[in-house]
């Protein structure tokens, strides 16, 4: 469905609420003023929801006005607060002394509608969708704004702040070169993605990486260990390894940081970058360094890119709610603004195709994805 649904409206919208779930991400406030600027031209009133559902839950609300958001736009982080540990389908709560997971859902749509709201703009990624989906299911209208550094969901192109973390971690990667080539050193960067490996794809690309490890392409230390011994018979004096956090090993499982009470992400992923690290400097005897970027990718302010994706999607997401639109997530296709149909959007996980022409343009210069035998 084309955005042009959103001119003409269904039923009169007077009161929007928004609320930013999930981890935090450079755009989640260009989003918020777009969606405010928007509705105050067709005066409709937006009520902020702070810390994403459980401010539905709690009543804790913040009324949004221009003047509130109007220097929003270059901020990262997020204005109302952001949680990914209140699904209302299981939301934990200390019952009788013990800690149980309850479905408050019932609750969260009974406080909405006492809040005056005709409808809701959840701003996040497929934890937030999926809870939104469900959510609608049971009546409450809503529409949502795709959002996650690891541009890993389905039903768009492209996610906001996405950009802003590629050339953070390129950045990262441009400074870490200098002092490996200073040293000879074997340099490993550890970026974000979950179980998707665009980050680490671009920002390798970008960065002029030797060695690529992705989530889609299990690897193997021996292959590694031989393209770094080619590299250094050639003459080269260092090498740059870049490794999503949920690359794995060929018959092997992900490196898991800690397990959290998190019913939507129970795993924390990270330490990959260690483990290769640590077995290549003793297969290799090169010495080798290990930097964990972490959420260095999630912070600071939004690139150029994703303030304009992002008031976008703030801006369609706005005249499609005023217009009744809900039920649908609002999608970047082929660059135009498209709605999907929530239940849609919530399935599946984009991942780098293994035909990608960004991993054929790497295998040509040479860069090693760590499969070869």
């Amino acid at each position: 469905m084309s955005d042009e649904a959103a001119t003409k409206p269904k039923r009169k919208i007077r009161h929007l609420g928004i609320l930013t779930g999930g981890g935090d991400c450079p755009g989640l406030n260009a989003v918020i003023r777009g969606a405010v600027l928007t509705a105050a031209r067709e005066g409709v009133r937006v009520t902020g929801v702070r810390n994403a559902f459980a401010g539905l839950l709690h009543k804790s609300y913040i009324q949004l006005e221009p003047d509130t958001v109007e220097d929003l736009l270059q901020r990262g982080g997020t204005y109302l607060g952001s949680s990914n540990r209140d699904n209302p389908f299981a939301y934990p709560m200390t019952i009788d002394g013990q800690q149980r997971v309850v479905d408050v859902s019932d609750t969260i749509i009974s406080n909405f509608r006492e809040a005056g709201l005709d409808g809701l703009i959840a701003v996040g990624g497929d934890g937030t969708l999926a809870i939104t989906y469900g959510l609608s299911q049971k009546g409450l209208p809503a529409i949502c704004v795709p959002k996650t550094i690891d541009n890993d969901l389905l039903a768009t192109d492209v996610t906001f702040g996405f950009d802003t973390a590629v050339g953070t971690a390129t950045e990262a990667i441009d400074r870490i070169r200098t002092t490996a080539e200073s040293h000879g050193r074997l340099m490993v960067v550890e970026v974000m993605g979950r179980n998707a490996g665009w980050i680490a794809l671009f920002c390798g690309l970008s960065g002029g990486a030797d060695v690529i490890l992705l989530p889609e392409i299990p690897f193997s230390m021996e292959a590694i260990a031989a393209k770094l011994r080619e590299d250094r018979a050639s003459g080269k004096r260092f090498s740059i390894i870049v490794v999503a956090e949920g690359a794995h090993l060929k018959g092997g499982d992900v490196v898991v940081r800690a397990l959290v009470n998190d019913p939507t992400e129970p795993r924390r992923l990270g330490g990959v970058g260690n483990l290769v690290g640590q077995k290549l400097e003793e297969m290799t005897g090169i010495e080798t360094r290990v930097t964990i970027l972490g959420h260095i990718q999630r912070g600071g302010t939004p690139s150029t890119y994703d303030r304009n994706l992002s008031t976008r999607f703030g801006v369609h997401a706005a005249l499609n709610a005023i217009a009744g639109n809900f039920g649908h997530l609002v999608a970047l296709k082929h660059g135009g603004i498209a709605l999907v149909p929530l239940g849609e959007a919530a399935k599946g996980q984009r991942l780098v195709p293994l035909d990608s022409d960004f991993i054929r343009v790497g295998r040509s210069v040479g860069i090693s994805f760590g499969d070869e035998e």
